[in-house]
């Protein structure tokens, strides 16, 4: 087996910092923790790491810079993702105004696994920023002669990085404290994590 450690180290150093850093996935990942079932949260956290994992295979096989070099459709999945999260922001707005404060509501209605892996699985997807972020990374980290048994370890590292780090932030947010607090202030919360997740698209959509 050929694994190269220092590259595989240099590349999960910077993935870690990128995965724990505060965005999108993160307040959407806090929201489902604090006002939806344990099923939706693991959903959501699987299809985040899902389309993570897409995301860098697309680099690794040079896929996703085929995307970023025509212009229209890399601006088309920038607004699109940016109009999809402030869809998502503006549906938690509404959804304060007229929710019952004891029970959960999902950002686009439903509760279970299925609903959540769809959410989160889009709200990666529709990120051009993450498509940058690989390209970056694999072509500063990763030299042309990587062995393909340290491409896949990357990939599988990596995965499991996002599963874990958002499990911990599940796990922490999911405490009875918290999720009663949570339902004590859930429209307050609600409208906070709604903007900021308006300010995100918002950002996404204008940033050139």
């Amino acid at each position: 087996m050929n694994l190269d450690v220092s590259v595989l180290g240099a590349v999960l150093a910077v993935y870690v910092v990128v995965v724990v850093s505060p965005g999108p996935n993160f307040a959407l990942v806090t929201r489902l923790a604090l006002g939806e079932s344990r099923s939706t949260s693991t959903g959501a956290i699987l299809g985040l790491a899902v389309a993570a994992t897409l995301y860098a295979v697309a680099a690794m096989s040079g896929l996703s810079v085929l995307i970023t070099q025509v212009g229209w459709l890399a601006r088309f999945i920038q607004l699109a993702g940016g109009a999809y999260l402030v869809y998502l922001g503006i549906n938690l707005w509404r959804q304060s105004g007229s929710r019952n404060s004891t029970q959960p509501t999902s950002a686009r209605g439903g509760s279970d696994f299925g609903s959540g892996f769809r959410l989160g699985l889009v709200v990666n997807l529709s990120n051009p920023k993450a498509v940058a972020f690989f390209i970056g990374l694999y072509a500063v980290a990763i030299p042309p002669g990587t062995s393909v048994v340290t491409r896949a370890v990357i990939l599988a590292a990596g995965f499991a990085l996002e599963i874990g780090w958002y499990t911990v932030v599940t796990q922490a947010l999911s405490r009875r404290r918290l999720r009663a607090a949570y339902q004590r202030h859930a429209r307050a919360l609600d409208r906070v994590i709604g903007t900021i997740l308006i300010a995100f698209g918002i950002r996404l959509a204008t940033d050139r």
